[in-house]
């Protein structure tokens, strides 16, 4: 089974606690704090693997989880960071964020390397708490949770050229008799129902790939038919191989064909339409198919070569192979987002300028307050609330983020419950 689109969970390593302990020495009066920072946790890394081809187990493992870092010990040992983890990936991988769509990493070449959620760091042992003012700090931090997000995985695949057409118009035909492929031939549509990649060698000794890619059909983009699964394998290749049914046996005219699938592609990603077009003209070996192309031509508006073919008697196939290996040796390859120009103009963030807000403050219909944000959610989550120090500490970072003051303006008074997560607090004024 061929898989090109899955959905997974990732997470990066927790980072290690720090630790809180003292010297003991026998002759070490006044040894002072001596607990360990925690060690960092492992980061969730894609790498690139030559040898796979398509998405088939990611189907049967959706979850990964790196491990998180060791935590300090006495004697001021920190704990060991966490080995990353490597997870392999075939070339072509697009990973995307499922919340955002923003792209993560585009990873084509064998052994690129992409570090998808980040392990959090080491949280710190009271050694480094320690002051002039208290120079025995009960005090040490939890490691930082790491980083987890619902990530979407697509594979396009890295084909020079990609057939594209109707079904049964001679796609797979095509690539069987120009290169080792094998794809599965049979007289009704939609016998090519994944990709199928081929090596073709032209008679100069130049070599390229080209995919055979399901059948389209009108709609296609909306999700009509098969070929709209297989879209996106179209993205990656630089030449485009227009395969058009030249006998008409199918009941359908020729260039009506030839206009569709150009519409489904420009529908699909406008920029498809970029990529330079060979028209192949199939099954000249049929009657009537001179005829018909002599009126395609006729109708015919864009500048792109037509090359008349038969894939069954294998009439035509050495010009096209060497047209369209002259075409890849003129055509760049087009990169899959547009990349934004410098336009260097450099913005000045002033001090009065609103930044972006660090906590949010909502009510429940219970009459809680609820505090929320990244910043706040992850501080709690270092904080250990079983030493009062720490505890102290808390409650002096919150009230120096201003959660203090904007709950007073929201109406918290003393003794009100306040929300944090799945933890409830009393509001002491």
């Amino acid at each position: 089974m061929f898989v090109d689109q899955v959905k997974i969970y990732t997470k990066g390593g927790d980072g290690g606690n720090g630790m809180v302990a003292f010297r003991r020495e026998k002759y070490v009066p006044k040894g002072g704090p001596a607990g360990g920072d925690g060690g960092h946790g492992a980061n969730v890394v894609f790498e690139v693997d030559e040898g796979l081809r398509t998405l088939m187990d990611f189907r049967y493992q959706r979850h990964f989880k790196a491990p998180r870092g060791e935590h300090g010990m006495s004697k001021n040992q920190h704990g060991r960071n966490a080995e990353d983890m490597i997870v392999k990936v075939p070339p072509g991988t697009v990973v995307k964020d499922d919340d955002t769509g923003e792209t993560i990493a585009d990873l084509l070449e064998h052994g690129q390397r992409a570090v998808i959620t980040k392990g959090g760091r080491g949280g710190r042992g009271n050694t480094r708490f320690a002051t002039p003012a208290n120079p025995a700090p009960e005090l040490s931090e939890k490691g930082e949770p790491g980083q987890e997000r619902y990530i979407v995985m697509e594979l396009k695949l890295l084909a020079d050229v990609g057939l594209v057409g109707f079904p049964s118009v001679g796609k797979s035909t095509l690539l069987s008799v120009v290169s080792a492929a094998k794809p599965k031939i049979a007289s009704y549509h939609f016998t090519t129902i994944v990709p199928n990649l081929g090596m073709v060698e032209t008679g100069d000794g130049r070599t390229f790939v080209m995919a055979d890619l399901p059948g389209l059909i009108e709609g296609a983009h909306e999700g009509v038919g098969l070929g709209h699964q297989f879209l996106r394998h179209i993205e990656r290749t630089r030449v485009i191989v227009h395969v058009i049914d030249m006998s008409g046996m199918e009941g359908r005219d020729p260039y009506d064909d030839y206009v569709t699938i150009n519409e489904e592609l420009k529908q699909y990603n406008l920029r498809l339409t970029e990529r330079p077009q060979i028209i192949v003209a199939n099954k000249m070996d049929m009657p009537e198919a001179e005829e018909n192309l002599k009126t395609f031509k006729e109708r015919l508006d864009d500048e792109y070569p037509v090359f008349p073919i038969s894939a069954f008697t294998q009439q035509g196939l050495k010009e096209l192979l060497f047209a369209v290996a002259d075409k890849l040796e003129t055509t760049a390859e087009f990169p899959l987002q547009v990349e934004e120009e410098e336009t260097g103009i450099h913005r000045v963030m002033y001090k009065h300028e609103e930044e972006e807000k660090e906590f949010e403050i909502t009510r429940d219909p219970d009459g809680v307050f609820v505090v929320s944000g990244a910043k706040i959610e992850r501080l709690f989550k270092m904080t250990d609330f079983t030493r009062e120090d720490s505890t102290r500490r808390f409650a002096r970072q919150l009230r120096s983020y201003g959660v203090d003051e904007a709950l007073r303006e929201r109406g918290a008074e003393n003794g009100d419950t306040i929300r944090l997560m799945k933890y409830e607090f009393e509001f002491v004024d």
